[in-house]
């Protein structure tokens, strides 16, 4: 069974007769060639730009936005680069995110629970008892202990847990400076009032 030829084969098979048997020919289909393939770079291949077009064009238009300052003061400008020296952490724009915009329940829980511990301090300073100080603290560890044991692949956890009874005296610690500092503020405006005429006094109530 003779083997059929494509198109292109029976093309190639056709001019390397013609340049066997007709040199001049072939040396003129050559030329002809070389002209169309040069009109369709001159033209970019009927509409399309070359890549070397492509290259030119995205060039100005960068050299143009410096010129006009659209890349002066981006966030980040003038100082070195975040986490320059640390290992190669593949899932780093994950972390960031979720550290930025301090998203809970997403990702892994090596990057949640550490933006968890992060503002622990600050969501047991919400509380009001120190029963449930205790309980947030409890649970954190536990959460923590849980993430540890579980091997769902990820980068692995490696926040600490909490001691219990050391948070509650922070918690009770930090209870009392702000009470100091709540009653300090007053005595201070108690004190700035008193040297306020009675018509200053009235005026302040009025704008209150």
């Amino acid at each position: 069974m003779a083997r059929r030829e494509t198109p292109d084969a029976r093309l190639s098979v056709a001019r390397y007769l013609v340049e066997r048997l007709d040199p001049e020919a072939a040396e003129e289909a050559a030329a002809e060639r070389a002209k169309r393939e040069a009109a369709d770079d001159a033209a970019g291949t009927a509409g399309t730009p070359t890549p070397g077009q492509r290259a030119a064009y995205i060039e100005t238009t960068i050299q143009q936005a410096i010129r006009r300052g659209d890349f002066d003061d981006l966030p980040g400008a003038g100082r070195p680069l975040e986490s320059l020296h640390d290992v190669h952490d593949p899932d780093w724009w994950i972390r960031r995110k979720i550290e930025r915009e301090q998203l809970s329940g997403l990702g892994p829980p090596a990057f949640t629970l550490r933006t968890e511990s992060a503002g622990l301090d600050d969501r047991l300073d919400a509380l009001h008892r120190e029963r449930d100080v205790r309980e947030a603290l409890e649970d954190f560890n536990r959460r923590v202990i849980e993430a540890r044991r579980q091997l769902l692949g990820g980068p692995p956890v490696v926040t600490p847990t909490r001691d219990v009874e050391a948070g509650v005296r922070a918690w009770q610690e930090r209870r009392v400076e702000r009470m100091r500092a709540a009653e300090e503020r007053r005595l201070a405006e108690e004190a700035r009032r008193a040297t306020l005429t009675r018509r200053e006094r009235r005026r302040e109530d009025r704008r209150r």
